[in-house]
């Protein structure tokens, strides 16, 4: 583990390996494809809220510059940018970064991919109205480079959002045993109990790096409606989002 990256090479090289499946919703990112409308609303919602813009205009994110960080095929992007946002869209894995650039092509969304990890963005001096930090912060080697680093390239003013899963026994019971072994809805091995983070190890870097907490969800899967849904609930699923102040 280095102290000066937060690339861990056999998490990229997993996710490298299933990066032609990013795109089938039946797939082994299935579980990405239900998360998406519930993280997409919240993070649509609160932006609105905190920039003062309809939210139910037809481009809300327009004049946004948004960084999607652990990218992967692009789930998230292209939605971003079909929204108005000026989307980079970033990832440690050269695979998933031609995958994610294949599918924008195709489907005419104008996405500027990377293959860049978060310290090297903040070293060129990038900055963002939003980062979006999506189920990424469980995959790195070094939790507060990750977590400084990102908090670097949100403007004054700025929002960062953080979606990870936290580490108790309810989210080793659920995420990993059910989700991984018994329902089969990831791959074996995709989480690492160990690297799960808890809430106040995503807030403590954020706090040194001059950003506030200013909203925290719970997200749960409700089998009878085959949905993802917002919850007071942390113990599992979880979003945070934190602020850089004027």
């Amino acid at each position: 583990m280095s102290a000066t990256t937060t690339i861990d090479q056999k998490e990229v090289d997993r996710f490298s390996a299933m990066a032609s499946e990013w795109w089938d919703p039946t797939g082994k990112f299935r579980p990405l494809h239900k998360f998406n409308p519930v993280r997409l609303a919240y993070i649509r919602d609160q932006v609105a809220a905190h920039f003062d813009i309809d939210p139910k205009s037809a481009r809300p994110m327009r004049g946004l510059r948004v960084l999607d960080i652990g990218c992967g095929g692009g789930l998230l992007c292209e939605p971003m940018a079909r929204m108005g946002a000026d989307v980079i869209g970033a990832d440690a894995s050269e695979t998933n970064i031609e995958i994610a650039r294949i599918h924008a092509a195709q489907s005419g969304v104008q996405v500027d991919y990377r293959a860049q990890p978060a310290e090297t963005l903040a070293a060129e001096g990038e900055k963002f109205d939003i980062v979006l930090n999506m189920e990424v912060v469980e995959h790195v080697s070094d939790v507060d480079l990750f977590l400084t680093s990102c908090g670097q390239m949100v403007k004054p003013g700025g929002l960062m959002f953080v979606a990870t899963i936290n580490r108790t026994f309810k989210a080793l019971a659920m995420a990993i045993v059910g989700a991984e072994y018994v329902l089969r809805w990831l791959p074996r091995g995709t989480h690492q109990y160990e690297k799960l983070v808890r809430p106040e190890e995503i807030q403590k870097p954020l706090d040194e790096s001059g950003m506030m907490i200013i909203d925290r969800t719970g997200v749960f899967y409700s089998p009878l409606s085959d949905k993802w849904q917002l919850s007071r609930d942390l113990d599992v699923n979880y979003m945070m989002l934190a602020a850089r102040p004027k």
